[in-house]
């Protein structure tokens, strides 16, 4: 009995310990340090006033600011934990061997390659720039290392690179319908035109002067993203200084500018349209023919008409915070936005207002939050970009740090399965895999190779192939009951044994039984009465003449000290060594 308590000790602590550890694993309410000394790339720049602005709670002095958002009494925490997923983390992909620096951008090629741009071993730290925006290591040179990598959006795997010995501080990256590559990049304060693939990797157009900031009609101040239009004409967010969106024609040509520079003051506090605080991602919205930001310190989305840039609307949410960092848009179901926020600006100055760094789908039309994503349903810790493709099935996102590119399958096309199965693949077989509103035609691949195909249309709502979702037990109840069943078999055959022994034992003397592998019967503490005494050697050898062999040893005295010592180390369960 002593030995079949101790094995239920051991079952029942070993049972706790694994759920505490998938739990603590799996807790979506993680805290996270978000804030370090040195902070990178362009989360708090020191030597740019308009980030000590914000820092230091100013507000411009001509403007009173609207105080709406505040007054809702809402539990952000508890309305985030209620948001579903829709999107499911791909943690096998990308399959690259290639060290990456800080990703800045993603999108897709007109072969539907998911295109990154990074920056390699160079950090933006805040020394990089000097207080009239000048970069101060250009006698390091440019990034040696190819900074635009195409990967099969499938496989994971490396297609083609290039973007060497060319730019200084990556920041935003866009390919247009004819497959061209427009780039940012904010240390040089250009932008950059390329044709498809980086071809013969030199710029068709470059607008702005290399290390020259400036607010004119030819220069820019740490531009940060571009969309382009079918008829060519193009969109410009610049950016970190100027504030600005300015939009040209197809020759390089300024039609128009529209945005003034001005903080909120307080992140949850709505600033005016047309006021940005470092309009920092761009998006299209064909269906509407809007042109939509993240404003991304004044923590929201505008969007604007794209023929004149009039005010259209704005989206902000205290789910979101006060950071929103990239958007996309996808037409299904009468049209998605997909954003990706950031870590809280106020440096703990506001510990009521909770915040999670993680992805957002809305509506566009009610500007309602629908549901979240994350990597494994965690958070973020820097997300700096997004892409979605045109059927909102598959979206990509990429990080500052760590550095890498993440990729989420939309649920209705994720066969749930096992931690270890095989994880489904959707191949876009004919339609535009970015732009336009047509009819796509998906390759559905599960993970037992059978193939669906399934015809969608972006435009109406969202169909989910329920034809191929799957739902099965996932890996946590299988460990628990693989575990419980284990410890009920392994006490039923310890029972077993201890009843065949103690029935060998009220045999005569002499009679060995039918031990395993031969073994000669032994005798146990059990079949013995205790004794108080423990065994002593000096009497056994003083009065062996006056004994008739040798008195039954008594183990109570052995098993009180293991457990002894047990618990002299500190240790609750025996020492024992579990592999994980």
């Amino acid at each position: 009995m002593v030995l079949l308590t101790k094995l239920f000790r051991l079952w029942w602590w070993l049972i706790i310990s694994v759920v505490c550890v998938i739990e603590s694993a799996t807790d979506e309410s993680l805290s996270f340090q978000r804030y370090f000394p040195l902070v990178t790339e362009d989360q708090f720049l020191s030597n740019d006033k308009r980030f000590q602005q914000i820092m230091q709670g100013a507000t411009s002095a001509d403007i009173t600011w609207p105080d709406k958002i505040r007054t809702e009494k809402i539990d952000v925490k508890e309305e985030i934990y209620k948001l579903t997923t829709t999107y499911v983390y791909q943690s096998s992909w990308p399959d690259l061997t290639r060290k990456l620096g800080s990703v800045t951008a993603v999108d897709f090629d007109k072969d539907g390659h998911v295109v990154l741009f990074h920056r390699a071993d160079h950090v933006w730290t805040q020394a990089t720039f000097d207080h009239s925006n000048v970069y101060r290591d250009r006698e390091k040179g440019p990034i040696r290392n190819s900074t635009v990598l195409a990967l099969d959006c499938q496989t994971g795997k490396l297609v083609y690179e290039w973007g060497k010995n060319f730019f200084y501080m990556p920041h935003g990256l866009t390919i247009d319908q004819e497959d061209n590559v427009w780039v940012t990049d904010v240390a040089l304060h250009q932008v950059f035109k390329f044709g498809p693939r980086g071809f013969q990797e030199e710029p068709l157009m470059t607008l702005g002067k290399a290390f020259s900031p400036g607010a004119t009609d030819t220069k820019f101040c740490k531009p940060t993203a571009v969309a382009v239009l079918e008829s060519g004409d193009f969109f410009v967010a610049d950016g970190y200084c100027n504030a600005r969106i300015v939009k040209f024609s197809k020759k390089g040509e300024k039609i128009l500018s529209w945005g003034q520079n001005s903080f909120a003051g307080s992140s949850y506090d709505v600033a005016p349209p047309n006021y940005f605080a470092i309009p920092h991602a761009l998006a299209l919205v064909p269906d509407r023919e809007l042109i939509c930001t993240a404003d991304r310190e004044n923590g929201r989305i505008q969007c604007f008409f794209w023929s004149n840039g009039t005010f259209h609307s704005q989206y902000h949410s205290l789910l979101m915070g006060d950071r929103l960092f990239s958007l996309a848009y996808t037409p299904i179901q009468g049209g998605q936005l997909l954003v990706v926020n950031g870590p809280s600006a106020e440096l703990g100055t506001h510990p009521e207002h909770y915040n999670e760094v993680r992805g957002y789908v809305l509506d566009f039309k009610s500007k309602k939050i629908l549901s979240k994503f994350g990597p494994n349903d965690l958070q973020f810790s820097n997300p700096h970009d997004l892409a979605v493709t045109n059927n909102g099935l598959e979206v990509y996102v990429a990080e500052l740090n760590p550095m890498r590119l993440h990729k989420f399958l939309h649920k209705s096309v994720v066969k749930t399965t096992s931690l270890s199965a095989a994880k489904p693949a959707v191949t876009t077989v004919g339609g535009d895999f970015k732009y336009g509103i047509s009819k796509e035609t998906l390759l559905i691949t599960t993970a037992d190779n059978n193939s669906k195909s399934l015809t969608i249309d972006p435009a109406s709502s969202f169909q989910s192939p329920t034809a191929v979702s799957y739902h099965r037990p996932g890996g946590t109840a299988i460990l628990v009951a693989s575990l419980m069943l284990s410890f009920a078999f392994l006490t039923f055959a310890m029972a077993l044994l201890l009843a065949r022994r103690r029935k060998r034992g009220n045999r005569p003397t002499g009679v060995s039984g039918c031990m395993p592998f031969g073994v000669k019967r032994l005798r146990h503490a059990w079949d013995f009465p205790s004794k108080t005494d423990a065994f002593k050697l000096r009497g056994l050898l003083l009065d062996h003449s006056k004994r008739n062999g040798f008195e039954k040893l008594d183990q109570n005295a052995s098993d009180e000290e293991n457990e002894l010592t047990s618990s002299n180390s500190g240790s609750i369960l025996p020492n024992v060594q579990f592999a994980y």
